[in-house]
């Protein structure tokens, strides 16, 4: 294990139905992200939400949704993630968008004697 290391996550919420010229927008947002050499992006299906408008979105079977929230995560440097913001600004129509400072930890395969 390193040392901590600062970084910023970049969280952006939306709907599975959001589209940006004519593919799905969280697919654009990863794409770009990896375009631009960002240190990783995943994205995240919550089976639950609601925003601004407060209309529920759900997987339960009473009441199908196929719009349901997605939560994409980007986590890179402060000013990899501020050089970022403008282009994904240009893709989203509406949404929530945080950041906050987060502590990298990276954890991976030990090298022979105990270097990683």
């Amino acid at each position: 294990m390193h040392l901590p290391q600062e970084a910023m996550l970049l969280r952006i919420f939306i709907g599975e139905d959001h589209r940006f010229q004519g593919q799905p927008l969280y697919e654009a947002i990863v794409l770009k992200a990896r375009e631009r050499h960002l240190a990783g992006a995943t994205v995240i299906r919550a089976p639950m939400g609601f925003g601004q408008s407060s209309r529920l979105h759900t997987t339960k079977i009473l009441r199908l949704s196929e719009d349901l929230p997605l939560i994409v995560e980007i986590v890179d440097t402060v000013d990899k993630i501020q050089n970022f913001l403008p282009e994904l600004d240009a893709m989203m129509t509406s949404g929530l968008v945080t950041m906050e400072k987060v502590q990298v930890l990276r954890y991976g395969k030990r090298e022979e004697g105990g270097k990683s």
